[in-house]
């Protein structure tokens, strides 16, 4: 499997990005979906995941209700729309990918990544 994240860049606070994730090598309608984020000094922490069927989201209380996951399997993408973004959202986003619905809250849980997308709000 292979991931590939996109979207990321300079936005001031309160502005909008849409990151994108590209994943091949498989079937990508039987993977669940995660979001995870890095900040510099900081743990890898959870932001949003959707079920392979994408009848299931689950966010981080942080960005809940500014952030929205989805998917695409026409196009085997799936996307993080972020809205109303603040300075403490400035982390480098990955996206990951399971082959199933296990806890999605999880890092461990996650068996591909991708490299990576800088993502800096400004205030």
């Amino acid at each position: 499997v292979q991931l590939q994240a996109s979207g990321g860049g300079l936005v001031q606070a309160g502005g909008s990005l849409r990151l994108s994730c590209a994943f091949s090598g498989r079937t990508f309608s039987t993977y669940s979906m995660g979001w995870f984020r890095q900040a510099p000094g900081k743990e890898r922490e959870f932001v949003a995941a959707i079920s392979w069927r994408g009848g299931t989201t689950y966010y981080a209380d942080s960005v809940k209700g500014r952030f929205t996951i989805s998917r695409d399997n026409a196009k085997n993408t799936v996307y993080l729309q972020m809205d109303s973004l603040k300075p403490e959202d400035t982390s480098v986003y990955y996206c990951a990918a399971e082959p199933g619905s296990g806890h999605l809250t999880r890092i461990y849980e996650y068996d591909y990544w991708g490299q990576g997308t800088q993502v800096t709000v400004s205030s």
